[in-house]
């Protein structure tokens, strides 16, 4: 059968043209953090289950968190303003200023209603349910990383046989495919980064409770098959030691 030359409009010739990678690459993960009044920062979490965090997701993930955090300072913030007129009084003895006196006795409402320490079953019940929603969100990760893992392997296979036969269309699309799935990866690592800032805060209330407090290990920024797979391996070792923990306070709900 001859071949017949088709005119093609210049139009639909740039349609079909495989587009450049840096045009259709994926973000790079990028930090935000907001400092803290008393020292420290607080991370912004990325939620992978809706695809690539941007901006506007990462803002929004940090004002969610602002809500609980402003109101876990309340008795904190009730206590130090308890501390200047106490200090007044202190350094007045034994004739303290009456406006010290005054403004001690205005201060001490807010701080006796922060007295009442929880019984220690409820500790103990906060725990397990913390743990249970970190078990979750690693078990979430290890789902999407595991894919991640078997998408950069299928990658992999396919520039072996394009480089065999020297393809380099292929090749040059199937890398640019290969660096937008690391770049996935790489966003799936921040966004677990903080789990890690949860567990070491939890750290002296499970001491309290007796309970060896958890580490979650660094999990680097290599992206490579290798390193993934290191990877899943130390998160599994991780939630095998909070489910025995989980398991030991009752198990997690179903």
């Amino acid at each position: 059968m001859p071949n017949l030359d088709i005119e093609v409009s210049a139009d639909l010739q740039q349609l079909f043209k495989i587009p450049q990678c840096i045009d259709i690459q994926l973000p790079k993960p990028e930090p935000l953090k907001l400092n803290l009044p008393l020292g420290g920062a607080m991370q912004a979490m990325a939620d992978i289950s809706k695809g690539i965090p941007n901006d506007c997701s990462m803002t929004l993930s940090l004002m969610l968190q602002i809500a609980p955090f402003l109101a876990s300072i309340q008795c904190l913030l009730a206590i130090l303003k308890l501390i200047k007129p106490l200090i007044d009084i202190i350094n007045g003895l034994p004739f303290p200023p009456a406006k010290a006196i005054q403004e001690f006795a205005a201060a001490v409402p807010p701080v006796l209603e922060c007295i009442p320490i929880p019984p220690f079953t409820n500790i103990l019940l906060f725990i397990r349910d913390l743990l249970c929603l970190i078990l979750k969100v690693l078990k979430c990760f290890l789902d999407q990383l595991k894919s991640i893992i078997g998408i950069l392997s299928g990658i992999q296979l396919q520039l072996q046989a394009a480089s065999a036969t020297n393809n380099t269309e292929v090749i040059t699309a199937l890398q640019c495919a290969q660096e937008n799935v690391q770049t996935q990866a790489a966003h799936l690592m921040k966004s677990i980064e903080p789990v890690a800032v949860i567990l070491d805060l939890a750290g002296s209330l499970m001491a309290l409770a007796k309970i060896d407090p958890i580490k979650l290990p660094s999990l680097g920024t290599q992206v490579d098959l290798d390193s993934l797979n290191t990877i899943t391996k130390t998160v599994q070792e991780v939630v095998g030691t909070i489910q025995i923990i989980v398991d030991g306070l009752g198990g997690c709900a179903s």
